[in-house]
């Protein structure tokens, strides 16, 4: 029992050090392979803060909390991947090794800020929480990278960053499209 508990201690620690904007912790869950779970786990309860902090309710909330929980694990997915290609294999640093394994971690883990959505419930304060934690997420993001890739620059993160966003942008345009969502 005493391990479980000290795990979630961990794993709380963890989500507070990396919506700290930590670097320390992202080269932590790099190295640690067995916290890519724990990443998921994040990025699941980030989606859930989103939907609550929308206000989801009504016959429909299931079908939407459901369809969001969906799309934040394939876009985490899909980010870690095109970060994977983009800063890794298209423009490394000298010293950048990395695999997706480790940018689906830190990816994961930078999502933390994410949790703090859910305040949006409170009245008048969406839009507020929204934009302040989409712009902590960023920066969040841009950390998780730098440390993932071995980068020295911060530019270039942000770089590779604005690349990988601009092609997922893309990607999301082209299902929407093909799914008929064009309206």
């Amino acid at each position: 029992m005493e391990s479980s508990v000290s795990a979630v201690h961990t794993f709380g620690q963890r989500i507070w050090r990396a919506a700290r904007l930590e670097p320390a912790i992202y080269e932590e869950v790099e190295a640690d392979k067995s916290a890519t779970g724990q990443a998921l786990v994040v990025v699941i309860l980030s989606s859930i803060a989103a939907a609550l902090g929308l206000g989801m309710s009504g016959p429909s909330a299931p079908g939407r909390l459901l369809f969001g929980l969906l799309a934040a694990l394939g876009g985490w997915v899909t980010w870690a991947v095109l970060i994977y290609w983009v800063g890794a294999r298209w423009f490394p640093e000298p010293q950048t090794q990395s695999d997706v394994g480790e940018l689906l971690r830190t990816v994961g883990f930078a999502n933390s800020p994410g949790l703090l959505r859910a305040l949006g419930v409170f009245v008048g304060m969406q839009q507020i929480v929204f934009v302040a934690v989409n712009v902590w997420l960023l920066i969040s993001t841009v950390i998780a990278v730098r440390q993932a890739l071995d980068y020295r620059s911060t530019w270039r993160a942000i770089g590779v960053c604005c690349w990988g966003w601009a092609v997922q942008l893309l990607l999301v345009a082209a299902v929407w499209i093909f799914f008929g969502y064009s309206a």
